[in-house]
């Protein structure tokens, strides 16, 4: 599936990494109401871009807000991996996933991303190894469990059906994740919930988690339509080609 206008692939992440910036930002002191603003508009945002999209896309990422918004609750709150600012799960975090979702759709489907694939994959493994490596032995929390985190998102990108669409999403996580814990907007515990493995903060593969929404929402989108989507195919197939 390629851009239904020039530049819009890259107008997508450049835009998502503004709002990125732009609404943690504003977190950083809002109130409660302030952040049920943000998640409105955030709606708006995510709803004029996936104007432009296709249905099938448009139900991957409708899937991949609703599997990653149950994932947060379960995370946060229950689990206590990570703290957000007000010990909630801000309302512009559901629609947020959505959009970072789309950005690593449109980051792989972009002309350039998609001639050169393999060295996008191929940096996002280096600098996620060096990353998880450093955090597993250098840091002080002893990353354990961004390492394996980090090998889950390894065998994803060398193994799964969507590598180009992973390896972007390392890089929009990585910047989510560095950029949010930086401000305070969420903290990541010292340890997992058993206490067993140290984490980062944030843990070094975290990506992975963005790998398994994808996995999640392809299969999903797949029963709904009763095929294969078209969008996985235009996105897979040139990244999958390129890897031969």
């Amino acid at each position: 599936m390629q851009a239904l206008t020039p530049g819009r692939n890259a107008t997508i992440v450049v835009l998502l990494l503004i709002w990125i910036a732009t609404a943690l930002a504003f977190d950083r002191h809002a109130t409660l109401w302030q952040q049920h603003g943000l998640g409105a508009i955030t709606v708006v945002f995510l709803a004029c871009l996936l104007k432009g999209e296709t249905p099938e896309v448009r139900r991957q990422v409708l899937v991949a807000s609703i599997f990653a918004t149950i994932g947060e609750f379960i995370a946060a709150p229950l689990l206590g991996f990570y703290t957000y600012r007000l010990d909630n799960v801000p309302a512009f975090v559901p629609p947020g996933h959505g959009l970072v979702y789309l950005a690593a759709i449109a980051a792989a489907r972009a002309d350039l991303a998609q001639r050169w694939s393999r060295f996008v994959c191929a940096a996002a493994l280096t600098i996620g190894g060096t990353w998880a490596l450093w955090g597993a032995w250098v840091s002080p929390n002893h990353d354990l469990f961004g390492l394996l985190l980090f090998a889950i998102f390894t065998v994803f990108v060398l193994r799964g059906r969507s590598p180009l669409v992973y390896a972007c999403a390392f890089f929009v996580t990585a910047f989510l994740e560095l950029y949010g814990t930086a401000i305070g907007a969420w903290t990541w515990s010292a340890t997992e919930p058993t206490g067993t493995l140290g984490m980062g903060n944030p843990p070094s593969g975290i990506a992975a988690a963005y790998c398994v929404v994808d996995w999640v929402a392809l299969r999903i989108t797949r029963r709904i339509a009763g095929r294969v989507p078209q969008c996985r195919a235009a996105i897979v197939s040139p990244a999958r080609r390129d890897r031969r």
